[in-house]
């Protein structure tokens, strides 16, 4: 864990900027001490390092908090939008620094605007956005939200957590058996009710999620013991499959 002023040191991020990160949800402390003193597990740093890299890539903070608040949202799939982002945004500087070079060759009043067009660059900016930013899910996920309170939101997750706890007592299990089934089904029916549709899809890759995501790893496998994660996410591969 470290603490708010070490992450400045190590990210170069002002204790400023990261209060107010914490403020608007887009970044929350893994924990607060009775002192009051913001902590950072390493989970919250790699939510950091994607504000970070989205910032880089000029995304609005509330587009970022979209982005990595959604439903479905995949780390590894946004690692390669963000690759595909710096790729377009290299090319149209390298156009910019050949467009210069051409002016101090060809004189100052050499004129052409066809360098400065980021066309490509927003567009795929748009579709990024559209893919994580504007989903269904997530409307859906947003008008619940603004219904509960802060207490009753808490409330929910800890009851999420008990299904994975039940979930997690049938490990020794295989997870194509009736009862293990029976269990996913009651988890999807409880993210439609609390949060938004769930369909087979969007199981599908929660399952990748809870294991890619190292906090919803653990939180999952704190609630039901060791393997509970990887047995879930097996258990919904069979689910969505049938």
């Amino acid at each position: 864990m470290r603490t708010v002023n070490e992450v400045s040191k190590l990210t170069g991020v002002s204790v400023r900027t990261l209060h107010h990160y914490d403020a608007i949800g887009l970044l929350k402390p893994t924990k607060i001490t009775d002192a009051g003193y913001r902590l950072y597990d390493d989970t919250a740093l790699c939510r950091l390092q994607n504000i970070l890299m989205f910032r880089e890539l000029q995304f609005p903070l509330k587009e970022i908090k979209k982005i990595l608040d959604s439903p479905v949202f995949d780390p590894a799939e946004a690692l390669t939008q963000q690759i595909k982002l710096l790729e377009l945004q290299k090319k149209h500087i390298e156009e910019l620094i050949s467009f210069a070079c051409k002016i101090k060759e060809k004189g100052v009043n050499h004129m052409s605007f066809n360098a400065f067009s980021k066309t490509e660059m927003e567009q795929y900016a748009a579709e990024v956005k559209e893919r994580w930013g504007s989903t269904n899910a997530y409307k859906e996920y947003e008008e619940k939200a603004k219904k509960k309170s802060n207490q009753e939101l808490t409330e929910t997750a800890h009851q999420l957590l008990s299904v994975f706890t039940e979930i997690g007592s049938l490990k020794e299990l295989s997870p194509d058996e009736k009862v293990v089934q029976e269990k996913i089904e009651k988890l999807q029916k409880f993210i439609t009710d609390n949060y938004y549709t769930c369909t087979n899809e969007i199981l599908k890759g929660l399952g990748e999620m809870y294991v890619n995501d190292e906090r919803m790893k653990r939180n999952i496998d704190k609630a039901g013991g060791e393997g509970t994660t990887e047995f879930a996410r097996q258990a919904i591969l069979v689910y969505c499959s049938k």
